[in-house]
């Protein structure tokens, strides 16, 4: 038996719909392509598509799964809600486990999802003209842990300041930036890529 009011479940399909219009919208951007020509690699009608990203379609697993496909990602990123696009753990934040026997305390700044692979990169910066970066392929993220130094990073548009022992993750497929504020700045990056 659910407890909450008769039209609970109501409110939650029209949640979940405008969800899955918004992220086959957001997919189709990212892939670069016209409802036409996703409608067609999806083999579905371009009007159902239109309704579908519009909101008012209630699409079926199949047309999602083909839609994924389509599009050349997993069916869960069309039907689960987008996670926070950046977040920052600042130096003594975050979940710490200590050891029993050492002065050792290991906090979890991300986890893996499952089928990622990651590249793990040592980063040293001065001052001076930042690093512009170009997205990277769909899905990527990036992670940064600043080591030395102070520096601006995250997002092309909304960077955030850092210091050492400062976290931050964002998405590495929109323009990004990492500009040194400090001489011999470090820091390790860890791109993630699904």
């Amino acid at each position: 038996m659910r407890n909450g009011s008769p039209g609970d479940g109501e409110t939650s399909s029209h949640a979940l719909i405008a969800l899955i219009a918004a992220s086959i919208r957001r997919e189709r951007d990212r892939a670069g392509l016209s409802l036409t020509e996703l409608a067609r690699r999806a083999g579905i009608a371009k009007s159902t598509l239109s309704q579908l990203e519009s909101g008012s379609g209630n699409p079926s697993v199949e047309t999602l799964w083909a839609l994924g496909v389509a599009l050349g990602v997993p069916f869960s990123r069309l039907v689960d809600p987008p996670r926070a696009s950046v977040r920052v753990i600042r130096a003594g934040e975050g979940p710490a486990t200590y050891s029993e026997r050492a002065s050792y305390a290991a906090t979890l700044l991300a986890s893996c999802p499952p089928g990622a692979r990651r590249d793990l990169y040592r980063i040293t910066a001065r001052p001076g003209e930042p690093r512009n970066s170009e997205p990277h392929m769909p899905g990527t993220t990036e992670h940064v842990v600043l080591s030395a130094g102070r520096a601006l990073v995250g997002p092309a548009d909304d960077p955030v300041e850092l210091g050492p022992g400062d976290y931050i993750t964002y998405p590495g497929d929109a323009p990004h930036v990492f500009e040194a504020l400090h001489p011999d700045t470090t820091a390790v990056i860890l791109m993630e890529h699904i």
